[in-house]
């Protein structure tokens, strides 16, 4: 190709570097619980388009392809994500419904490349993503693998028709890794290549031989720089290119297997020549030629080529899938390296009450000052402070300011964040904070309405998977000999197991904080026995537990506590109570301005205590109210009062105090933290919430017996 004619390309198809990011609005994608869970924990991932269902192939081959292609990525240990648009709303991880749908002949569906998301979105149409309709969405929420059949390239006659796919400037653009059988032969193959080397992708083929592949055919007659022989190799490749911070994408050129499909080539590339030969005559042109040329070659050759592409999709999805896997291990192992260079060994002398093991979150309090306002883009007026946060950082501050000593395990970045929070923590034990270079400190911004009610957050909580099991384990001796093991559910599953199992050799108390309703379910999840001694959810915390257990939900409510009867949460308290006492034998949960119902589970044999339950054993429900006498003039806001419950809780525990007394210095202290944005207000002390006799008698519990109730 011409010097000319590559400034003429780059003028039609200007290239534009843009940083790679994760943000994007979920009212626009929306991605499935499987490939969300695999993207936060890490785990491989691979995209896939949804053309290959919409219009590369005949039905029912397009869904029976498209179903086996995503089994073969299961089978090898990685997340399969097909991305399409259903009316209007981006779809990462289709399920087998929508393929379906999208599937069907009858579904009217456009073919969607970046220039279409526009008009596919506000129209609330069906798409079918094409390579670069894929790579745009795999980037925003963070695929690094992307498998196809073959991509787009320079079409013949480029000199007349300016006819370049959109798949190549998106390489150029976007830094995913496409794993293809090259580019079909019905493009231009040779200025296809050089147009990616202006583009500056990254081009290497799969295999032993640098010869790239022409789709049907391992064979193009035309060589690229580079080759990776397995899947590990590849993986390096594309981690070099990561560590580089190059904006744009990789093409991995994987041929066709010889002995499945490639025996074919030569009469598929006679019916490839007469086909376009047809498409000049009809004048078909632009993202029309494709389809069409395929449609004809299937029929030309008798369904060989449609067995053939079937064929090279699946090897695609069989190598894609073992090169994220690779490259997942890999990313995971330079993370670890890095980390245990920062991790030291710690004094086996270190001696605590209680170790806190959970997040340590930079808080942004952004509070409308208005009763109306909407959702709309609007600025509305109000006040924006700044904290220091994260439910196991709150804990040990709050605990530290009872006069308990508590050692704290955390991560935080080296960064700007990092001094900041070390002054505001100047008081607490932070011997088992990690500070880790290259990592951003945990942010949270809460938005809150005008009485200091929440209503979303929005966090960045990616270091917590830092606090892995193994710096755990440096402090086993630490938290064998605490009165009390605390966690959140900030930490992973595994990071959970291990400290689990430490406590759990030597019997030392375990107190678990949900944190908040997706986290709550956590220590069920880690198979370590019955071994949470107590937990201190909120209703909606409550519920999530009891569904990850039965697969139930029976509750009619889902709004604020405040809203609802206090017959009818005590209802279901008890309802659920039942089965998560089973696990956790004393649960307090906080009902906001209905105060706390103490749920404690106890064994059978003991003297007809309360309300039966399924093994033989009772629950017994006290209901305690919050003290009217120390109810706030101005609520400022809501955000720690369960966490400063929670360390005066604790604090009576490790002093050997009755429950009921503690959860009285709970519900005060709850209150105290209402008139500060601090989620620990900075005075906090245990002269503050020491009892009267008569703050004593107006916080009496209540014995729930009604049968109305149980």
């Amino acid at each position: 190709m011409s010097g000319n004619m590559l400034r003429l390309l780059r003028n039609i198809c200007p290239r534009s570097r843009v940083v790679k990011t994760r943000a994007f609005s979920s009212s626009v994608i929306e991605i499935s619980d499987e490939v969300q869970n695999a993207l936060h924990h890490g785990k491989p991932v691979v995209a896939l388009e949804s053309t290959i269902v919409t219009h590369g192939m005949p039905h029912p081959n397009n869904l029976e392809t498209a179903l086996s292609v995503e089994k073969i990525i299961r089978d090898n240990g990685v997340v399969p994500a097909t991305i399409g648009i259903l009316k209007g709303k981006v779809r990462v991880g289709l399920t087998n419904t929508e393929m379906e749908y999208l599937a069907d002949p009858a579904t009217s569906v456009i073919k969607t490349s970046r220039r279409d998301f526009p008009g596919v979105l506000s129209l609330k149409l069906n798409g079918g993503t094409t390579v670069s309709g894929t790579m745009v969405v795999a980037n925003l929420v963070g695929i690094k693998i992307f498998v196809t059949g073959g991509i787009g390239g320079v079409h013949y006659g480029v000199q007349e028709t300016m006819d370049v796919s959109a798949d190549l400037t998106e390489l150029g653009r976007t830094p995913v890794t496409v794993i293809s059988s090259g580019v079909k032969s019905i493009l231009d193959i040779r200025k296809t290549l050089e147009y990616l080397e202006t583009e500056g992708v990254a081009v290497a083929t799969y295999g032993t031989s640098q010869e790239f592949p022409a789709f049907f055919t391992p064979h193009s007659g035309f060589k690229v720089p580079y080759n990776v022989t397995n899947p590990t190799q590849a993986a390096h490749f594309i981690e070099a290119h990561r560590a580089m911070n190059l904006h744009s994408g990789i093409l991995i050129g994987v041929p066709i297997p010889e002995s499945e499909g490639a025996s074919a080539g030569e009469t598929i590339q006679q019916a490839i020549e007469s086909a376009l030969l047809q498409a000049k005559e009809q004048n078909i042109s632009g993202k029309d030629v494709t389809p069409f040329i395929l449609d004809r070659v299937n029929a030309i050759t008798g369904g060989a080529s449609l067995q053939a592409n079937i064929c090279l999709i699946k090897n695609n999805a069989m190598v894609g899938s073992q090169i994220a896997y690779k490259l997942s291990k890999l990313i995971k192992s330079k993370k670890s390296q890095s980390h245990a260079a920062t991790v030291t060994k710690h004094s086996h002398k270190e001696k605590a009450d209680v170790v806190v093991i959970g997040g340590s979150i930079v808080d942004f309090y952004a509070r409308v000052n208005s009763d109306n306002f909407q959702s709309n883009g609007a600025t509305y007026p109000g006040g924006v402070a700044q904290s220091f946060g994260g439910v196991g950082r709150n804990l040990a501050d709050g605990l530290s300011h009872l006069g308990v000593n508590a050692f704290f395990i955390s991560a935080i970045g080296k960064d700007s964040h990092r001094a900041g929070f070390k002054a505001y923590c100047h008081h607490m034990n932070l011997g088992g904070v990690l500070e880790m270079e290259g990592h951003r400190t945990a942010t949270y911004c809460a938005v809150l309405q005008k009485g200091g009610q929440l209503l979303f957050g929005i966090g960045d909580m990616d270091i917590h998977s830092q606090i892995t099991p193994e710096y755990i384990q440096t402090f086993q001796s630490v938290i064998e000999g605490a009165k009390m093991l605390c966690i959140d559910g900030n930490m992973t599953p595994d990071a959970m197991r291990s400290a689990l199992q430490i406590a759990q050799s030597k019997n030392v108390p375990v107190f678990f904080e949900p944190t908040d309703m997706y986290k709550a379910n956590k220590p069920f999840q880690v198979n370590v026995g019955k071994f949470v001694t107590i937990t201190t959810p909120n209703l909606n915390e409550l519920r999530s537990m009891y569904k990850f257990l039965t697969g139930n939900l029976d509750s009619e409510h889902h709004g604020s506590f405040d809203d609802l009867p206090l017959n009818s949460l005590l209802m279901e308290c008890i309802l659920m109570c039942k089965v998560v006492t089973l696990h956790i034998p004393t649960v307090l949960v906080t009902l906001g301005k209905h105060g706390l119902a103490l749920c404690q589970r106890h064994l059978a044999g003991t003297p007809n205590r309360g309300i039966p339950i399924k093994d033989g054993s009772y629950l017994t429900v006290d209901l305690y109210p919050v003290p009217k006498s120390k109810e706030p003039a101005k609520i400022i806001s809501v955000s720690g009062a369960g966490d400063c419950l929670a360390s005066a809780v604790i604090s009576g525990f490790t002093r050997g105090r009755d429950l009921d007394l503690g959860i009285k210095q709970g519900l005060v202290a709850a209150q105290l933290s209402l008139t500060s944005h601090h989620a620990v207000p900075p005075s906090f002390s245990q002269r503050q919430i020491e009892l009267t006799e008569d703050l004593i008698r107006e916080m009496n519990c209540t014995r729930i017996t009604d049968p109305s109730i149980q």
